[in-house]
């Protein structure tokens, strides 16, 4: 019987979805888009800045140990000139730092009896971790954002200050420049303002710390919402899109397909960072074990503000925007979120009690409104009042997720006649002139066609008036089909069939 001894690396569980351990094949593939090159010299310095379980400096150190066979012959001075000249890390928190060393001196303590490295004298090696203090300022931490109230913490409890985001690099590794940082930062921070599981994204900070560094190779896995969404990273999005050293993207827009049994919404993606090649950058889609790509192209499309996700939209968008140079977008007729002033928790009363009294819909979920509707009191509504006594159509500000394939998108929207309202739960588009207008909305609403121009601009649940931008406005004087808008926007039967395999049916 064959002997089968399982790499611990793929043992691990993960601290949560917002610590996520990577597989050594992950690693891997992430490292196999480096020139090779990098491997066979002995002057190479990488850097994981983030470490949580060492899988990346313990795969670099085995190519490194190959690469330089013929340089250094020697197995024990290969290994000592390794660890000690070329690879370094600053881990996660004080746990994470003993798995790391761990994994990569085969002991937690660099200079142990056991250590592969001989040379080390101190218990740390190269694989760092210094115990940090958030820095406050109004209540909250000035380099990463995290709230006071919920990480000023005393010595035995961890703060999750990484030292990567708050530290000088020198007050580290003293003097030092890195030719290759990778690495797979920690993702958010939970800061409970909100709402208890309210969280700030924190991934983008460290990917712009290391480009502070000036390596030539910067090579990360991120959640991807920061194509088109997420709370607070319009600033990291521009400059990621407009930053054309940007060479390799490999998506994952399910990202169990990387963090098996980890729900990680809109996907996650890997990148290459190249400083001194410029260029157009490789595009790879990667979904239910099939590679799509790559396509050369463009981060940001002509006439877009946003990172167009899949290769195959991109012809779809040029055909739609060649025809859109005398359409309007649909977002014209999109409210804002909470449209009549009224937040998601007001839930109104069962009966009507005055005449100032206003029907009211709220979610569908709540059992004891029956058809979720409710009444409100008229002077509790403080915006859209234009928008009362007129003909709408109603949907959900939270759409279906987008990381389920073939997508639903939106939720099923509904008319709402005139003297109604709505609470946060719902966006209004309109107004229109009668039923009959809003029916036809509807029907245009349902088609795979516009919920597919959604999914060009809609990377997570929430969807906002900003996720119909790409779709065209049309003549509401009818109903739509699939079929009307295929055959006016010129789509073949490949972008016809690709909508379809994306898009589920809307009943």
């Amino acid at each position: 019987m064959t002997h089968y001894s399982p790499d611990i690396l793929n043992c691990l569980a993960n601290l949560s979805s917002d610590e996520v351990f990577t597989s050594p094949e992950l690693a891997n593939r992430m490292l196999d888009l480096l020139p090779q090159e990098l491997f066979r010299s002995s002057k190479t310095r990488f850097l994981d800045p983030c470490s949580k379980s060492g899988v990346f400096l313990r795969e670099i150190a085995k190519r490194l140990l190959a690469g330089l066979e013929e340089q250094i012959p020697d197995l024990q001075q290969r290994i000592d000139h390794i660890m000690t000249k070329q690879v370094f890390g600053i881990a996660c928190t004080d746990l994470t730092a003993e798995m790391s060393r761990r994994t990569l001196y085969c002991t937690k303590q660099a200079n142990g009896e056991y250590s592969v490295a001989t040379c080390f004298d101190d218990a740390q090696g190269n694989l760092r971790y210094i115990r940090c203090q958030h820095t406050w300022e109004n209540g909250k931490c000035k380099h990463c954002g995290a709230n006071r109230a919920q990480y000023d913490r005393v010595e035995t409890i961890e703060t999750y200050a990484y030292p990567f985001i708050h530290r000088n690099i020198n007050e580290i590794f003293k003097n030092m420049q890195f030719d290759v940082i990778i690495g797979n930062p920690p993702y958010q921070l939970n800061v409970g303002v909100e709402k208890e599981n309210y969280a700030i994204a924190i991934y983008h900070k460290f990917v712009q710390q290391a480009k502070k560094l000036n390596p030539r190779y910067l090579c990360m896995i991120i959640p991807a919402r920061w194509y088109a969404g997420g709370r607070g990273l319009d600033e990291f999005r521009d400059e990621m899109l407009h930053d054309n050293h940007l060479r390799v993207l490999e998506d994952y827009p399910d990202a169990s397909d990387v963090f098996p049994g980890v729900q990680i919404k809109a996907g996650v993606c890997y990148f290459l960072w190249d400083k001194d090649n410029a260029g157009d950058c490789s595009v790879t889609t990667n979904l239910n074990g099939e590679k799509i790509g790559p396509t050369v192209r463009p981060l940001l499309e002509k006439g877009a503000t946003t990172f167009i996700r899949y290769n195959q939209m991109t012809s779809i968008y040029y055909k739609m925007k060649a025809k859109n140079n005398q359409e309007n977008s649909f977002s014209s007729l999109v409210s804002p979120q909470t449209p009549f002033g009224i937040i998601t928790s007001e839930k109104g009363h069962l009966e009507k009690t005055s005449s100032s009294d206003v029907k009211m819909y709220i979610s569908g979920n709540e059992k004891e409104y029956k058809g979720g509707t409710s009444f409100i009191e008229g002077y509790k509504i403080t915006k859209g009042k234009n928008l009362i006594d007129c003909h709408k159509v109603l949907i959900g500000k939270a759409g279906s997720g987008s990381d389920s394939f073939p997508h639903s998108i939106l939720s099923t929207p509904f008319y709402a006649e005139p003297g109604t309202v709505c609470n946060q739960t719902y966006l209004v588009i309109g107004p229109f002139k009668d039923k009959n207008e809003c029916n036809n909305v509807i029907s245009y609403i349902k088609t795979r066609f516009f919920r597919f121009m959604v999914l060009l601009r809609k990377n997570s649940q929430d969807a906002m008036r900003g996720v119909y931008q790409f779709v065209p406005m049309q003549d509401f004087s009818h109903p739509w089909t699939d079929e009307m808008l295929y055959k006016k926007y010129d789509l073949d039967e490949d972008e016809i069939a690709f909508i379809e395999s994306m898009i589920r049916p809307m009943e």
